[in-house]
């Protein structure tokens, strides 16, 4: 009897054992702060060294963006530069010594200048006018210059030099009296690829014969189209157009007798594509659904390369060496920020360079987005990125956000975001709604909001929220509007025009006037302006009727929800007098309003300081305001930080 109850027991336990659940990530996952997410260091670029022992790169690790080097087999990263004001962007090291070219701006007013970093660490301004802005577009075939665009002939118009890297002085190569846009420059310096917009759809393009001095128009409908690379051999002209096709295919131009011939399709947009530099592979991004895909095509065979493979995460861009041997290529995914590996083409060796999670965090407590389609009020499909927190279920239903891209004519994409993560991680799902007008889905979806802002777009965005609210774990009374810039202007015109559909707005940076905004666009942005008018209205016209009937600025009277707004002082496109306004106006109907102003800032926050301060406000609010948790706090009123 004694033997039979020692093995009951003995069952007893083991069934135990066997019932007892592995934890969910829900019961395991760590809060973290908005200084831990933010410790998640973004990086860019990746230009060889002419010996390849090295890669020149950008990091925010110090806090703002600097250059900084780290060798290809792997090791510690380098600093170069040591800006604490503004961001310094690497563009690339030279082809055939170590130094360095790098643009930076002023606290992101976009008057980028171009500067050479010396062997000896000093460093020299290559386009020093007062209120000029250069671009850097390509280095020449032979590796003797580089071409980039100045406007400091005329403030509205990018000119096009040719920087000899022997002499270091520039010279112009093609005055730009007519508002074209360079896209690239042949092999043997005979031609330009020039663009013209006609609207924010369409666009014209050319060939100039710097030579003859001939305009030879290259498309042959109103299409866009956007010119991409010359062959290696100088006979043939690549550019993308979505003439006859709902998106862009690749073409092939040949320079000799003016034929084409359609060089590659797929099933989205063909979003670039370039030769690298002896012409050996052809490199070419598809828009796939808001994430890019790549294709490397050995151009002798016409065969795709097969790319190396990171385990659970997507190549999103590449880049090679000049004698084709290496290729840098970064991978990462929703869940992840992206990572710098170096791939050896002869060998097939890959190597992980950077770590760039912060190793306070742990991987599986970031969500990975989910794409989704839903109907809106007139039965158009419109497609969105679901991130839906881990602790989120019908026990626990949690708040939500709509998430309104940039633009007009942005995209949201299934790329890493160390703030919409943190909003997840905090307990808020988001779905970040590609609205009618969206790139990426056809040019027949992307013309749908033209002359339509504030209307359809923002049914839209009405629908996301009624999506949001039909999910499991999903408190449907709950659910707000975010948004930067047009995403900004987005959630004004919510809480404007449909008061009571959303709990709370925050406004990014956000156009609350479209008169002064169309009004007061930046002078390089002359080439761009009449296609902005055809979207948007000309402000000098009839239209500033409708403009003004869908500016928040002027129904202010209309808000009753919780606002908060952030801008940044030295803003070009989106002026600081737009939020002050919007937050004056707003404050008279006795509605909280929270105000952030950054005056080192322009059209987007770069300085880790700031997006700690911009983030944890904005959580601070929602916590208040959305989730309910907390007391209400008294609101920011001189809107200073």
């Amino acid at each position: 009897m004694k033997k039979i109850i020692v093995i009951a027991s003995i069952i007893l336990i083991w069934g135990c054992k066997k019932e007892e659940k592995t934890p969910t990530i829900a019961e395991t996952m760590k809060t973290y702060t908005i200084a831990q997410m933010m410790d998640n260091e973004a990086i860019g670029g990746g230009s060889f060294s002419p010996d390849k022992s090295k890669l020149l790169i950008s990091s925010n690790r110090s806090g703002i963006y600097n250059m900084y080097t780290i060798p290809s087999t792997g090791g510690e990263m380098v600093p170069i530069s040591q800006s604490d004001s503004s961001s310094v962007f690497s563009i690339s090291y030279f082809p055939k010594d170590e130094r360095m070219l790098f643009r930076m701006d002023n606290n992101g007013d976009e008057i980028y200048h171009i500067f050479v970093m010396e062997t000896d660490g000093t460093h020299k301004d290559l386009t020093p006018e007062e209120g000029a802005r250069s671009l850097f577009y390509q280095w020449s075939q032979d590796r003797a210059s580089f071409f980039y665009g100045s406007n400091k002939r005329d403030k509205r118009f990018m000119d096009l030099y040719e920087m000899d890297l022997g002499t270091m002085e520039p010279k112009m190569v093609y005055q730009n009296n007519d508002g074209y846009d360079v896209n690239v420059i042949s092999p043997d310096k005979k031609y330009v690829g020039l663009s013209k917009s006609i609207n924010t759809n369409d666009s014209d393009l050319f060939l100039y014969n710097m030579k003859t001095k001939e305009l030879t128009k290259v498309n042959e409908n109103q299409s866009g189209n956007s010119g991409q690379d010359f062959s290696h051999d100088g006979t043939a002209f690549y550019y993308t157009t979505d003439d006859g096709s709902e998106f862009a295919y690749l073409m092939k131009y040949n320079l000799e007798d003016g034929s084409r011939a359609k060089a590659m399709a797929r099933d989205w947009d063909i979003a670039g594509s370039y030769f690298t530099h002896n012409g050996t592979y052809q490199v070419t991004y598809i828009n796939e659904d808001a994430k890019n895909t790549i294709e490397v095509m050995e151009v002798a065979t016409g065969k795709n390369v097969d790319l190396p493979t990171v385990e659970n995460m997507e190549i999103t861009s590449v880049s090679f060496s000049d004698d084709e041997t290496m290729m840098r290529f970064y991978a990462g995914g929703s869940f992840t920020p992206s990572n710098l590996y170096v791939y050896n083409l002869e060998t097939k060796e890959q190597k992980q360079l950077t770590n760039v999670l912060n190793p306070e965090i742990q991987a599986q407590d970031l969500v990975k987005a989910e794409v989704v389609r839903f109907k809106s009020f007139d039965g158009l499909e419109i497609p969105a990125i679901y991130y839906k927190p881990h602790q989120a279920s019908e026990e626990n239903p949690v708040p939500a956000l709509v998430w309104v891209h940039g633009g007009p004519g942005g995209q949201s994409r299934q790329n890493f975001s160390a703030f919409i993560q943190y909003l997840v991680n905090h307990g808020y799902a988001v779905l970040a709604v590609n609205n009618r007008g969206s790139s990426g889905y056809g040019k027949t979806f992307y013309q749908m909001d033209d002359l339509n802002h504030g209307d359809k777009d923002l049914k839209d965005c009405v629908e996301g929220k009624n999506w949001l609210a039909q999910q499991s774990g999903i408190d449907g009374e709950k659910i707000g509007i975010i948004g930067g810039s047009y995403g900004g202007y987005m959630t004004m015109a919510a809480l404007t025009y449909a008061p009571e559909e959303f709990d709370v707005g925050v406004n990014l940076f956000g156009v609350t006037n479209w008169i002064r905004t169309l009004k007061s666009i930046p002078p390089w942005w002359e080439s761009f302006k009449d296609a902005l008018y055809k979207e948007l209205g000309d402000p000098y016209s009839a239209d500033s009727v409708r403009l003004k009937q869908i500016s928040p600025l002027f129904h202010t009277d209309k808000v009753t929800k919780p606002l908060i707004v952030l801008q940044g002082s030295q803003d070009p496109r989106v002026l600081q007098a737009e939020s002050d306004e919007i937050v004056a106006g707003v404050r008279k109907n006795g509605v909280p309003v929270e105000y952030v102003l950054f005056e080192d800032e322009g059209h987007g926050f770069v300085k880790k300081e700031n997006q700690i301060t911009a983030y944890s406000k904005i959580l601070e609010f929602l916590d208040v305001y959305l989730k309910g948790e907390g007391e209400e706090g008294t609101p920011i009123k001189d809107g200073n930080l």
